[in-house]
């Protein structure tokens, strides 16, 4: 049988505000050792056994974002299926588009691992054991889930009360008081949300549990928008069709209300660094059980966390802190609270508050760029462009651009105008004509942008060519 691995990539990570935004969430932040929680899920896929493609369901905006981890990864060479949602529909709806494409290439006998885009598992040689216990156990069960095997009285997770190799019941996040009991029950584990399943047996299920969820993702994906790059195929999924389903999670739709479950219990250091305690712990500590990553300095202070980006943190007579300092936002939380802070990102996403959705730092399929300042008719950023790639083909109404070269070398069109550009030369290009910048060379090129004009939003663009098929 055909076995798939799909990594389900969505949600804000809100708890991880402020260096987790929407248009740049959990999943691609870059950890203390430099790798991000995808890429190691997709290396982590990769390595397991007889495994030969990879599915990822994420939102089209995130593709470029993906891609780009999964070759940072250094993973083995798998063919990837990407299946794109316009908006995210949560995993009931991600898990109904993974099982009917499965089905459909590989029929519905394959067998489809389930992996979250952003948990952390430290000792990988049990996990790929946990995985072939489920994997043989998929065969007599219809759904396989894992469950973690719990160190503390955890309020952020659900749990799973199990019997030998069988689910008795599926436990909501409790407060202190159950979690405590829970854990001292003995037979009580987090919910992992990862699960092992045949296609055919997940189709099923969703058929009788809720059947307007897979109907919907059946005809949203079949007037899919198909597309090949390489060893790569990307399936994107009908915007009108998909936005129509509900809306919730595959423990919900499914797992909750499914008679037979199967259960693999798992102790591998497992973590979905729910929280900047989290983060914290995964960095090393001083003599005072301090953590710091970036220029901080400390006076009299105790077990406390601290993010420095861009400038010098001090913290003096204090203990049990997390601080996070991002160019364009700070978040100060006591330990204890660290859950609170998806309340800060409802709050700030509630008023359309720009901190909830973009960094000052923006990433695009060509690059980067980061706004350094703005004000009153300028904002000035510094743009880096990929080898290789360009920009749309573009236009804007209200605002004229100069363009100096940093380091690099840029290929500029303006109008029916042709130019190349190496470092410390400039152009100009006035408000209304058609442009692109492209980078031919095989380093990085950067550059400073001042824009000037009576509208500098992001919006203000006209694409007349993308190479990304944006609008």
């Amino acid at each position: 049988m055909k076995f798939v691995p799909v990594i389900i990539s969505g949600g804000a990570g809100s708890r991880l505000w402020p260096l987790s935004r929407e248009t740049h969430p959990k999943p691609f932040l870059a950890l203390p050792d430099g790798g991000t929680l995808i890429g190691k899920t997709y290396a982590r896929a990769a390595r397991l056994h007889d495994v030969n493609e990879i599915v990822t369901v994420t939102n089209r905006e995130f593709l470029f974002l993906t891609r780009d981890a999964y070759e940072e990864a250094c993973a083995p060479a798998r063919r990837n299926t990407f299946l794109l949602e316009p908006e995210g529909r949560d995993t009931a709806a991600a898990v109904a588009l993974a099982a009917l494409h499965v089905a459909d290439v590989h029929g519905e006998m394959a067998t489809l691992l389930i992996l979250p885009a952003d948990h952390l598992i430290a000792d990988e040689a049990t996990f790929m054991d946990a995985v072939l216990k489920a994997r043989e156990l998929a065969r007599t069960e219809d759904i396989v889930t894992f469950g973690i095997t719990p160190d503390r009285p955890e309020t952020g997770f659900g749990y799973i009360e199990a019997e030998s190799d069988k689910v008795r019941r599926f436990v909501e996040k409790p407060d202190r008081a159950v979690a405590e009991s829970l854990l001292a029950s003995g037979n009580h584990f987090w919910n992992s949300g990862m699960f092992v399943f045949s296609a055919g047996a997940m189709i099923k299920a969703m058929e009788e549990h809720c059947p307007e969820i897979i109907e919907g993702a059946r005809e949203a994906l079949n007037d899919a928008k198909r597309g090949t790059n390489g060893e790569s195929e990307t399936l994107e999924v009908d915007r009108d069709i998909f936005m129509q389903l509900p809306a919730t999670s595959i423990d919900y739709a499914v797992m909750e209300k499914a008679e037979s479950v199967g259960f693999v219990p798992l102790s591998c250091g497992w973590s979905d660094i729910g929280s900047w305690a989290a983060v914290a712990d995964l960095v090393n500590a001083d003599e005072a059980g301090n953590r710091v990553a970036g220029e901080v300095i400390l006076e009299d202070a105790r077990d406390c966390y601290v993010h420095a980006e861009d400038r010098t943190v001090a913290l003096v007579g204090v203990e049990d802190l997390l601080v996070i300092d991002t160019p364009d936002a700070l978040l100060v939380t006591h330990r204890s609270q660290a859950q609170k802070v998806k309340t800060v990102y409802a709050r700030l996403k509630s008023e359309d508050h720009e901190a909830a959705r973009h960094h000052r730092t923006a990433h695009r399929p060509w690059g980067t760029y980061t706004v350094l300042e703005e004000g009153d008719r300028f904002k000035i950023k510094r743009i880096e462009v990929k080898p290789g790639a360009r920009l749309s083909l573009q236009a804007h109404h209200h605002r004229a651009e100069h363009w100096v070269v940093v380091s690099g070398t840029a290929k500029v069109v303006i109008g029916d105008q042709e130019i190349l550009l190496s470092i410390n030369q400039s152009t100009y290009i006035p408000c209304g004509h058609k442009h692109r910048m492209e980078n031919p060379g095989i380093l990085p090129l950067v550059l400073i942008e001042v824009q000037s004009g009576e509208y500098l939003g992001e919006d203000d663009i006209v694409r007349f060519e993308d190479a990304y098929g944006r609008a």
